[in-house]
């Protein structure tokens, strides 16, 4: 398979104004797109974003691109990543496109695509996109070239959507919820969709501005989540991320519940019904308590690359349903076809309903091991994770937490980090290693 020169594992990302986000790049890509797009047939393509300043700029221009290779556009307006997923589905769309650079800074920015299944691209139709970007553009006949077109009513089938997805029989009407939309693509969205299935709902993080996006609220930072439930007295809280594909939980004694914990209340709830298909997929930063609480369910459990797209990978191998990142990323493939916070946060709130537990109750399940994850910034083409004194503090972590943790350190996918990661029973000797491997990527960066 050749290698990518731009999509990485969730699109295309970066800082605004640098290359490649930038107006004739993105220019250039609805160009390219359109051109490998246009030869499967309506040629219509939804595009979505979060609220981020920049969207306006980039959706103009993809826009353009698009409409010079002969596609039309139906613009959403902000709305959730997942949302733009289904909607490409429901009207049967070439593709949909969301741009948003997810739990991000606002400003940074990208560009994902879905295919008319609604799920991430396949690898050849990214590479032909990509191969497209080497020609000049051409534009197609005047009376060929696309049009732009809004779709007013897309937050109100979402909605409905969503709703759809929590069973009928039940009720949200004894529960008092917090919700957090990380001033993202959910604020117009998540609170009509708990408060239509009858919930009391106290919503925060709904004042999008165009630079306030994952700024101290949503799911990258729950610590205002954390103390708004605790002080209101709610049942519980959620908080979604900038383009709505993460959440993270928090109960009543404002306790975080991640990902894994999501998945595994998820996993175990279907067992109990007896609907549970096959086991649930996680990655490499799968707390080991998810593993083993799972493990004495008698769930198979397997460990995918880090990313959403080698979750679903490994999902439509074993023909499971359920896939989880620890940040939030759900996936749910018996009702979504991408990860989606709102639908996997409705399925969380279906357990609470029907089994009559707190969410804090239904946590309590699985035990997390202590788990330190330190960020480090590294510049150009360097990769401090060869270096010998890096290599050394890592076999020397390994070797002192034994059979009882372990070591991952890794490259993100979106941002020029390493992240470090350590896990083990004893939370003083985790983050003791964690910072001393840290500190040697930091000094070989």
């Amino acid at each position: 398979m050749a290698s990518r020169r731009y999509f990485g594992t969730d699109g295309i990302r970066g800082k605004v104004g640098q290359y490649p986000i930038t107006p004739d790049f993105v220019l250039k890509l609805g160009w390219a797109a359109g051109r490998v797009l246009a030869k499967q047939g309506t040629k219509k393509v939804i595009i979505g974003k979060d609220t981020r300043i920049s969207g306006y700029m980039l959706e103009s221009a993809l826009e353009a691109g698009l409409a010079a290779a002969g596609l039309k556009a139906t613009f959403t307006g902000p709305m959730p990543t997942p949302a733009v997923a289904y909607l490409t589905q429901t009207f049967r769309a070439e593709a949909g496109i969301v741009i948003s650079a997810s739990h991000n800074p606002y400003y940074d920015n990208g560009i994902k695509f879905f295919s008319s299944e609604g799920t991430k691209l396949p690898d050849d139709i990214e590479l032909a996109i990509e191969a497209e970007l080497d020609k000049d553009i051409e534009c197609v006949d005047s009376a060929l070239l696309g049009k732009a077109t809004r779709l007013d009513d897309a937050a109100g089938r979402y909605i409905e959507f969503c709703k759809s997805t929590f069973p009928k029989e039940l009720s949200l009407a004894k529960l008092k919820i917090v919700i957090d939309c990380a001033h993202g693509a959910t604020y117009h969205i998540a609170p009509s969709v708990f408060k239509e299935l009858g919930a009391e709902i106290i919503a925060m993080g709904i004042e999008p501005n165009g630079t306030n996006i994952n700024h101290e609220v949503g799911a990258t930072d729950v610590k205002a989540l954390q103390a708004r439930v605790v002080e209101e007295q709610a049942d519980l809280g959620l908080a979604f991320d900038g383009d709505g594909d993460r959440i993270i939980m928090v109960d009543h004694l404002g306790n975080k519940i991640d990902g894994d914990q999501i998945a595994y209340i998820i996993a175990r709830d279907a067992l109990r019904r007896g609907e549970l298909k096959g086991g649930v997929v996680g990655t490499l930063m799968t707390n080991l308590g998810m593993e083993n609480g799972l493990k004495q369910l008698g769930i198979p459990f397997v460990r995918a690359s880090v990313g959403d797209r080698y979750v679903m990978e490994k999902l439509l191998e074993r023909d499971w349903l359920i896939g989880a990142e620890n940040s939030g990323h759900v996936i749910l493939l018996d009702k979504v076809t991408t990860g989606d916070a709102i639908v996997a946060s409705l399925q969380v709130l279906a357990s609470v309903v029907g089994s009559e537990m707190s969410l804090s109750e239904l946590s309590q399940g699985m035990t997390l091991y202590p788990q330190e994850l330190i960020n480090v910034r590294f510049e150009g083409d360097s990769d401090p994770m060869n270096a010998a004194s890096v290599l050394a503090a890592v076999s020397d972590a390994e070797a002192e937490l034994a059979d009882k943790g372990r070591v991952l350190l890794r490259k993100s996918g979106t941002e020029p980090l390493i992240r470090v990661m350590v896990e083990g029973e004893d939370g003083a000797q985790v983050l003791r290693c964690a910072q001393t491997i840290a500190d040697a990527v930091k000094a070989a960066s």
